[in-house]
């Protein structure tokens, strides 16, 4: 039997809710906003699977480029080269500093 490659395939451990997570996640996430040029690290929410950036992106913190519906454009380096990450704000934490 072929191997499945779908979206969040290999990602058992990744994409899994801690316990006391689990459930609907807080509509304060859904509605959080961001300005062009700020600074936001990419933290994935497995209850949301819409607007879910590929989880290698998980960890990583990219700049706000635009906006495209409710989402948000992000560049994101990854390796040498940038890339453009498109994720719902529920994936998203402004960063602090």
């Amino acid at each position: 039997m072929p191997t499945s490659h779908g979206e969040r395939s290999g990602t058992r451990h990744k994409l899994k809710n801690r316990v006391r997570e689990r459930g609907l996640s807080p509509v304060s996430k859904a509605i959080q906003d961001f300005d062009e040029g700020q600074m936001v690290h990419i933290d994935l929410d497995p209850s949301v699977q819409k607007g879910m950036p590929n989880p290698k992106f998980q960890g990583k913190t990219g700049k706000v480029m635009g906006i495209r519906g409710r989402a948000y454009i992000l560049k994101v380096r990854d390796g040498n080269s940038m890339k453009e990450v498109i994720s719902l704000p529920q994936h998203l934490k402004p960063q602090k500093y």
